[in-house]
Parts: C-alpha cells; structure tokens; sequence
C-alpha cells in the first residue's frame, strides 16, 4: 500500500502524519487490498479541510469533509470512507464467479 500525505497551506507534521495512518487503520483493517491511498490536507481562512483517494482494484473512492478542526473533519472523513469501502467489499462479494468446470461437476 502506497501513502502519500499532502498540505496546502498547512505543514504536515510527524504528529499529523500518525494521526491519519492510525485513523488509515481502520480502513485496511476492513479491507485489506488497498493499492494507493493519497491524502490532502488543507487550510481555507476557518475552514479545515482534508480529502482522500483511495485506489483498490477496479476503482477509486473519494471522499472529503470539511470542518473548524483538522482532526475532526480526518475523524469523518474516514468514517465517510470506511462506509465506502465496506460497500464496496460487499458488493464485490456478492457476485461468486464459478468457473465452467465447477458447474458442470454440479450438474
């Protein structure tokens, strides 16, 4: 799994840093064929705002939040991303792709 942390107007500190790859945790926990996550974490006058890309296999999932503080709007933006994910791990499983010859054995 590849991660890169990026800020705009902010600096990324090894704090900052440790805080997003624990809260990351939670989401190869659930889900652990995560090729690229990439984070942007930015700061707009008031307004904190942090954004993540996560690139699995066949897809990309976004999401971002906004908020007065940093670390909250990190806290639901990977709540928003870990229902992504878990979506789309039981979409994925929900299909069971059986060979030619498995079905034919069943017959």
């Amino acid at each position: 799994m590849n991660l890169s942390i990026s800020g705009h107007h902010i600096a990324v500190t090894p704090a900052l840093r440790d805080y997003v790859t624990a809260k990351l945790e939670r989401i190869t926990r659930h889900f652990d064929r995560v090729i690229d996550i990439n984070v942007f974490l930015s700061v707009d006058k008031l307004a904190q705002k942090a954004e993540i890309c996560l690139h699995v296999r066949g897809k990309e999932l976004f999401a971002e939040a906004v908020d007065e503080d940093l670390y909250a709007a990190i806290d639901a933006l990977v709540d928003k991303l870990d229902r992504q994910v878990i979506k789309y791990k039981t979409k994925r499983q929900a299909w069971p792709h059986t060979t030619i010859k498995r079905q034919e054995a069943q017959a």
